[in-house]
């Protein structure tokens, strides 16, 4: 039978609270891993793509703060879902997020052991089989660090988190007094407007630019471990949200000031290490290394939160097995759930190394992550909205923040991802919806382990 002493309550401040959901979106990793993707996609209008998107995923954060005031649960969007529509669509909106993490454990870690590489010897980052040998080590240190209590785990991500974001705030500044005057593209306010865009070329953009939001989140998967729990995550998680929005607004701004097209296509998944090559003199340039490995290790680490929390509830209310509902004694986390996580994720990181390239690994794992995450976001924004519904009338507040905002982010979500299934290749929608809908398969058997009992 699982521990029954709860998680460790009121380990968290509101401080702690948005640190963690800007480590969560992970500005350093989002911002080098899709970029110049997003570039390939939108050209110049990067910036507007990031800025109407982000206003999108605020619907998304408004409905995740008026539910986790209705209720503070470890399993949010699962436990959510589940109450204010029905169990089954509650356990695939949990399932989601578990695949999704699952999932990173492949693109969270290999950045991280990207960058160590590039520390240690350049050459070495190319090669997949070291990558993974690196990425496998960051993912069971980070595990470890988990399991040792959310104390620890967020003191190292307030070092981590504080150093990346000085960094990046840094490498905006220079760029800009530096090719404020002489750009790579000439600056205009047609970056940021929303009459540029055909309705094909936005959705072309979305999925992507919607990846770079995911992770804010995690305060909510944390609230039963943070004080005012039924306010105070919500509140870091639309400060993440503002933080965040600015962040890549602004490196999407510069990395158009600085990078020529072509240097943007060489960069591929190192942009902000080549926007800082042509700012600093080596080695003052692998700053943006240091920032995308701290960044690629701390959502590394609000990734397996997210997982071992949901898991945790779903082991606690029984659908799923209640052994993931088991805390340490000592230090209260869920640690068979922890060690669930980092074994899969080390078989899915080794499983990786036979793709032929870094490049294709981080694409395709990419989409796929988006796609689960419009589901689970999209679920639970649908949820917010129908369970105010009769709030409608009370105020124009009400009506938009509770009902409108969330609702119509929700259908926007479902939309991008049936738009972009088409566009994918077959491993991307195999592993998207594909992991999914195998859910149905620990749901049938904890159906049945639940009958025999």
């Amino acid at each position: 039978m699982p521990n029954q002493t709860g998680l460790k309550g009121g380990a968290l401040g509101i401080g702690e609270s948005v640190v963690m959901g800007v480590a969560g979106t992970a500005p350093a990793f989002s911002i080098a891993a899709t970029t110049s993707t997003l570039m390939a996609a939108v050209g110049t209008l990067a910036p507007a793509s990031l800025l109407y998107c982000g206003l999108i995923m605020f619907g998304v954060t408004f409905a995740y703060m008026h539910l986790n005031r209705m209720n503070p649960n470890a399993g949010a969007s699962y436990a959510w879902v589940g109450s204010i529509f029905n169990p089954v669509l509650g356990f695939f909106a949990g399932w989601a997020l578990l695949v999704a993490s699952a999932v990173f454990m492949v693109s969270g870690t290999i950045p991280a052991a990207t960058a160590t590489l590039l520390l240690i010897d350049p050459q070495l980052a190319n090669e997949p089989a070291m990558v993974t040998f690196v990425a496998a080590g960051w993912l069971l240190a980070v595990s470890a660090v988990i399991v040792k209590g959310i104390k620890p785990t967020s003191y190292s991500q307030i070092v981590m988190t504080g150093l990346e974001i000085v960094i990046l705030l840094l490498v905006v500044m220079i760029a800009v007094i530096k090719f404020g005057a002489a750009p790579a593209h000439p600056f205009s306010w047609k970056w940021f407007s929303v009459t540029e865009f055909t309705p094909q070329l936005f959705a072309s953009g979305a999925l992507t630019a919607l990846f770079f939001f995911w992770g804010w989140d995690v305060t909510v998967n944390l609230n039963e471990e943070t004080r005012d729990s039924s306010h105070a995550p919500g509140r870091g998680a639309l400060w993440a949200m503002v933080i965040v929005l600015l962040l890549f607004i602004a490196f999407a701004t510069v990395s158009l000031l600085v990078l020529t097209d072509q240097e943007m296509e060489q960069s591929s998944t190192n942009i902000v290490f080549a926007i800082a090559d042509k700012l600093f003199p080596k080695p003052w340039s692998y700053m943006a290394v240091i920032a995308v490995m701290l960044s690629s290790i701390g959502t590394l680490e609000t990734s397996i939160l997210q997982f071992t929390r949901t898991m945790y509830a779903k082991g606690r209310d029984g659908v799923l097995h209640p052994r993931y509902a088991i805390l340490h004694k000592t230090w209260q986390t869920p640690w068979v759930a922890t060690a669930v996580i980092a074994l899969f994720g080390t078989l899915l990181l080794f499983l990786s190394s036979y793709y032929p390239t870094v490049n294709l690994i981080i694409k395709d794992s990419v989409n796929a992550i988006g796609f689960q995450v419009a589901f689970y976001y999209g679920l639970a924004g649908l949820a917010c909205a129908w369970h105010y519904r009769k709030q409608a009338s009370h105020s124009k507040h009400d009506l938009v923040f509770l009902i409108l905002w969330p609702a119509l982010s929700a259908a926007f979500l479902f939309f991008i991802a049936a738009y972009s299934i088409p566009t994918f290749d077959l491993t991307t929608n195999i592993v998207g919806i594909g992991g999914i809908a195998i859910g149905i398969v620990p749901w049938l058997l904890n159906q049945k382990r639940q009958r025999r009992g």
